[in-house]
């Protein structure tokens, strides 16, 4: 048996499909899937003994759900039979937690499931709320979307685990930022199903700003490439892919700014991951 699982791109609200945020006060996530992907292969030998073996188009720590998505393989692979996309997402959720990985709920449920979507997180519930991009707003984020890859290794536990130490101490900057990564989701949704590109620049600003009061460590490794692109308006909005601290960015270009930030992009020693979407989610065959 071989199941085929895409990766995805959050896009706006991550971080806030995380517990206790989930239960104090609800996230919201907009996400899409993409073409790259991660395979597992089931064998088993004479004795019955079941071997998962793995390959992947994407490196781990890439801030593009690898984890996730590999574990939904995992579950899909062993036990996936008669299982619901959501039900599978759910195992694989729970078989993380088991490893203590502080993390939330999104990765699993693009990577089943596939396409755009639009989700709440409420508690240790998950919300889908009816969400269809404009075709002239996915063109425009297709053509002008760039995600790269820095090749800067980041751990998402261990970036987690600081912010979220903060957060039970009621930090004030941390529960503000969250808010505003939060809120931007929204923005995000309503910019794409309207083709207001203004709305998806801002969502993407207020989600840069957001994460800056969580830590402004996250964004460290990008500000010396990232930034003269902004001030040049070849990038006219970015965010860190993921919980950010290294792994992969995504950059919104200008029509004219594409060439040149590719070119920055690519002196810098960054990997550009060409994409497209993916509306099938995880494949069984």
């Amino acid at each position: 048996m071989e199941v085929v699982v895409p990766v995805r791109v959050d896009l706006a609200g991550g971080w806030t499909d995380v517990q206790p945020y989930t239960g104090d006060f609800g996230g919201e996530v907009v996400n899409f899937a993409i073409n790259r992907y991660i395979r597992s292969v089931m064998e088993k030998d004479a004795d019955g003994r079941i071997r998962v073996e793995y390959s992947s188009d994407i490196p781990t720590g890439s801030g593009l759900g690898t984890s996730g998505a590999m574990n939904v393989g995992l579950i899909a692979t062993i036990a996936g039979g008669g299982k619901s996309p959501e039900d599978i997402a759910e195992i694989a959720f729970q078989f993380e937690a088991l490893l203590e990985n502080r993390g939330g709920r999104q990765d699993q449920w693009a990577a089943a499931r596939g396409g755009f979507n639009h989700m709440l997180f409420i508690g240790d519930e998950v919300e889908e709320i009816p969400f269809e991009p404009m075709r002239s707003a996915r063109n425009w984020l297709r053509k002008h979307f760039i995600i790269a890859y820095t090749g800067i290794e980041h751990t998402s536990g261990d970036m987690h685990s600081g912010v979220w130490e903060r957060y039970d101490q009621g930090d004030e900057s941390v529960i503000g930022g969250l808010h505003l990564i939060r809120g931007a989701a929204r923005t995000m949704a309503e910019g794409l199903q309207r083709d207001r590109r203004e709305l998806v620049v801002q969502a993407l600003k207020d989600i840069c700003k957001g994460v800056d009061m969580l830590d402004p460590a996250i964004h460290d490794p990008f500000r010396g490439v990232i930034y003269p692109l902004l001030e040049s308006g070849s990038v006219v909005a970015w965010k860190a892919l993921g919980a950010g601290g290294g792994g992969s960015v995504g950059l919104l270009c200008s029509p004219m700014g594409i060439s040149t930030a590719v070119s920055v992009i690519e002196q810098a020693g960054w990997e550009i991951i060409e994409w497209d979407y993916d509306d099938e989610g995880m494949k069984v065959s």
